[in-house]
């Protein structure tokens, strides 16, 4: 499971990322939403390790070492991070990503036989920039489970490529319900698709409100005595005795 908790960065002037807690079981797919791109790319990149936080906590399977959790997870077209270079052929691509593959699983895997066996031939010789939103989806998300490593998967901002849903949440929705190799998915979005019935999450969902928090009780105010008020007879007596004292 990954879970997070008061998971904050701050940035130059206000919070590159607000309070957000959370967290997704394998099996699982969550859809986390914010309008801001940077907000949206600040919790990908720190959920997967990517990226320190400034401040909270984020686990994953009970350990929050970041080594266990940049080695469970992927990072998917993250804007600014590790977008489709749009000078690339999908063929470059995939040659690119296999070779980030640690070379104990790696094996021979070689772009030609791979795009082949994962149904990818017929847009091996297209440029990047020319793959449909499904398509693009298709592709980053099967190279990133060429990694049997990978348990999480964080995809930042799918919707950025297309207005219908259909282009992306099948295919993630497919990643964590499968049977065979369930994962925990995590996609930033710009706003749930209205579809949506799933495990759901905003970012700044942490962020303290003091509407939200009981009100401190303050002792009630001492009124003070009226003007010509005599002094009791104790109060007398006690400055009596400072007086006494003083000397």
């Amino acid at each position: 499971m990954l879970f997070a908790q008061q998971l904050h960065v701050k940035g130059r002037r206000d919070d590159l990322l607000p309070p957000t807690s959370l967290s997704v079981s394998r099996g699982e797919l969550l859809l986390v939403a914010a309008d801001r791109q940077d907000q949206r790319t600040a919790l990908a990149l720190t959920i997967s390790g990517r990226m320190k936080p400034s401040g909270g906590q984020v686990t994953w399977a009970g350990s929050s070492r970041t080594k266990a959790l940049r080695l469970a997870s992927a990072l998917v077209d993250s804007p600014g991070v590790n977008e489709l270079e749009q000078h690339l052929s999908v063929r470059d691509l995939v040659t690119e990503d296999l070779a980030l593959v640690p070379r104990r699983y790696r094996g021979a895997l070689l772009s030609k036989p791979w795009l082949k066996v994962n149904r990818f031939g017929d847009i091996a010789d297209l440029w990047t920039e020319q793959l449909p939103a499904g398509k693009r989806m298709e592709l980053l998300t099967a190279l990133a489970l060429a990694n049997p490593r990978t348990d999480l998967l964080v995809v930042d901002s799918p919707d950025r490529h297309s207005a219908s849903a259909a282009d992306w949440l099948p295919r993630l929705e497919a990643l964590a319900y499968d049977g065979g190799r369930p994962l925990a998915v995590v996609a930033t979005v710009t706003a749930l698709p209205d579809s949506w019935t799933g495990p759901a999450a905003v970012i700044g969902n942490a962020v303290w409100r003091p509407e939200e928090t009981p009100a401190a009780v303050e002792p009630a105010p001492t009124r003070p005595a009226p003007m010509g008020e005599p002094a009791r007879a104790d109060e007398t007596e006690a400055f009596l005795r400072e007086t006494e004292d003083a000397k």
